[in-house]
């Protein structure tokens, strides 16, 4: 099992989400996040002040999936997040030692 962690613009969403039921992905956890790479935040003006934004908002998925879907649930991602422009996120694939469902003590991919 691998778990994908994907930081990605809030407006994406819906759009990603999407695709993923598509494929049957029946499960992700988002968690609304701030951050800054590359981009190091910028500048706003509010009420003819102009002030810094060091961390814009985004959103990060995780979901946990079988390891021979990883690369189409990572294709689908960077193909829906993405803008072409600076600060579209990024991907993270990390393996999974164990997943367990509480309710009934599935483990395994029968957890997922």
């Amino acid at each position: 099992m691998k778990k994908i962690e994907a930081i990605i613009k809030p407006f994406k969403l819906d759009e990603v989400k999407a695709a993923l039921n598509e494929v049957g992905i029946a499960g992700m956890t988002v968690t609304e996040v701030k951050g800054f790479g590359r981009q190091r935040g910028h500048k706003e003006i509010y009420r003819g002040a102009e002030y810094q934004v060091d961390f814009i908002p985004k959103m990060k998925l995780e979901i946990v999936v079988e390891e021979t879907i990883v690369a189409t649930v990572v294709k689908i991602i960077m193909e829906k997040a993405s803008t072409g422009s600076i600060g579209d996120g990024k991907i993270f694939v990390l393996p999974v030692e164990q997943a367990v469902r509480i309710r009934t003590g599935e483990s395994g991919n029968d957890a997922i």
